[in-house]
């Protein structure tokens, strides 16, 4: 066992204005299975970039442990993925390499193919396998979920919960319960260290800020009273003062009005502390607004429509043979394994160039918003971003600052955006464009639970019609009328 340590951990980006951290503190156990969270932009991949040594920073972070990072570069993705493995675990023995794979459900076949042949998934494991072959560092694991499916995550979290200690990175809450056993929370105003899982860990943050909440209520209407009895008591006193001119007994006078003065002092004292015990309160509340659609009436009722659709991939079937009928208000996930063919079916159906055979019908004059899995194309300034898409420049703004960015945030060229707010400036262009159809692809990957929350909400709320693919158990359950398999 031993401890990782940080002592008035201080940080920022050169340039910026606002630190990451300052003087932040924490202690954490490397026995742990332990689970970052927080907000886009809250820090927790800088994090483990300072664990790992790659920036300079104030105060101190210590730890008698080499770290070992998740997702490592592979430079030469054609070699064969046996190779790959030699490579980053060149300390592990061979045999070891299938055994480890099969626990993620990756075939032993999988070892003879070119590494690039991999579907995302497949490498995701690989990578992770690679992780705990190589013995003797701690595992920094920064989204793993990403590009596995929901039994590619049910696999990864049954794998991480048999290791030993680790530091992971995700917001898809399902699997966090299933593979840690202490959070490790970046807050507004503070970090905070709890035994338990996300749900827990959720559970008495919540109880938290409702206690709070009570608490700042009472003391806001202890606060109005004083001042109410302050300005009587004030009042008072001037009339005490004016009595003494012409007054017989000056001395009682003059006693009546210290002792009012006493108490004028002692009210301002007590609102003082209230306003002081108030101003402790609710500072790790994290502040959201509701996002709004406008979602498109159709004349008619039903929107798309397939049956015995099968699509292919070159000489290769990648889906089907798949019939849905699609109604206005209806949300329909789409559920199968990674390169079973989603992708590819919502690229049908905004037009592009698919080789499918069956039949495909789509209402006339169909307006589609869509979401798509990639972010890596976002390059430029978010102006250019902005005039190519044509989005009302106010309204997509005011939906990104409601998912959490900062001002600052808007002047960054979006190649160095996180993960996470690429994907937010995607969803905002969705949102921003009135549809009859909303097609979003894997719409979580990267995003924080907050904004998943915020997510959720807004389709509750209009009810938009929608097909979509989500990986996240808990959002998929609670957003769609249906699930198709594919």
């Amino acid at each position: 066992m031993s401890m990782i340590q940080a002592d008035r951990l201080t940080f920022s980006y050169p340039g910026s204005p606002d630190p990451v951290f300052q003087e932040a503190c924490f202690q954490i156990d490397t026995d742990w299975r332990l689970g970052l969270v927080g907000r886009n932009g809250r820090g927790k991949t800088t994090l483990l970039r300072l664990l790992m040594g790659e920036y300079p920073c104030e105060g101190s972070l210590v730890s008698s442990v080499p770290f070992d990072y998740f997702p490592c570069p592979v430079p030469d993705q054609e070699r064969l993925t046996a190779e790959v493995l030699e490579d980053l675990c060149p300390e592990a023995e061979s045999w070891r390499f299938p055994k480890e794979l099969g626990l993620l459900g990756v075939e032993e076949e999988a070892l003879w193919r070119p590494f690039s042949t991999l579907s995302g998934g497949e490498r995701t494991k690989v990578l992770l396998a690679a992780l705990f072959l190589r013995e003797g560092s701690f595992p920094l694991i920064d989204e793993p979920t990403n590009h596995l499916d929901a039994q590619g995550r049910e696999l990864v979290s049954a794998y991480l919960r048999r290791q030993r200690g680790f530091i992971l990175v995700s917001h898809d809450r399902r699997f966090l319960d299933g593979c840690v056993d202490h959070i490790l929370a970046l807050n507004r105003a503070d970090i905070q260290v709890q035994a338990g899982n996300y749900s827990s860990w959720k559970e008495n943050f919540d109880r938290l800020q409702q206690f709070e909440e009570a608490k700042d209520e009472r003391l806001r209407k202890d606060v109005r009273r004083l001042q109410k009895a302050a300005r009587r008591t004030s009042v008072w006193s001037d009339r005490v003062e004016a009595s003494k001119t012409g007054a017989y007994d000056k001395g009682f006078v003059g006693h009546k009005s210290a002792k009012m003065m006493k108490r004028a002092k002692a009210l301002e004292a007590r609102q003082e502390k209230a306003l002081e015990e108030k101003e402790g309160l609710l500072k790790n509340r994290e502040l959201t607004e509701a996002l709004k659609l406008s979602p498109l009436v159709h004349h008619a009722r039903r929107l798309a429509a397939c049956s015995d659709l099968t699509l292919w991939y070159g000489e290769r079937q990648v889906c089907g043979p798949l019939t849905l009928s699609l109604e206005q208000g209806e949300r329909v996930a789409l559920e199968g394994r990674n390169g079973s063919g989603k992708s590819s079916f919502f690229k049908l159906l905004l037009g592009q160039d698919i080789r499918f055979e069956g039949t495909l019908s789509l209402a006339s004059g169909l307006a589609v918003s869509y979401v798509p899995q990639d972010t890596s194309f976002l390059r430029g300034s978010l102006g250019d971003f902005i005039q190519e898409r044509g989005v009302d420049e106010s309204l997509f703004k005011a939906i990104l600052r409601k998912l959490g960015f900062s001002r600052e945030q808007f002047g960054r060229e979006l190649e160095d955006y996180s993960g996470g707010q690429k994907k937010k400036v995607l969803i905002a262009a969705s949102l921003c464009q009135p549809a009859h159809l909303y097609l979003w692809d894997e719409p979580l990957n990267f995003l924080d639970i907050e904004a998943r929350l915020q997510i959720e909400g807004l389709l509750t709320r209009f009810a938009p019609t929608m097909l979509f693919v989500e990986h996240d158990r808990a959002f998929q359950e609670a957003m769609a009328t249906r699930v198709l398999s594919i």
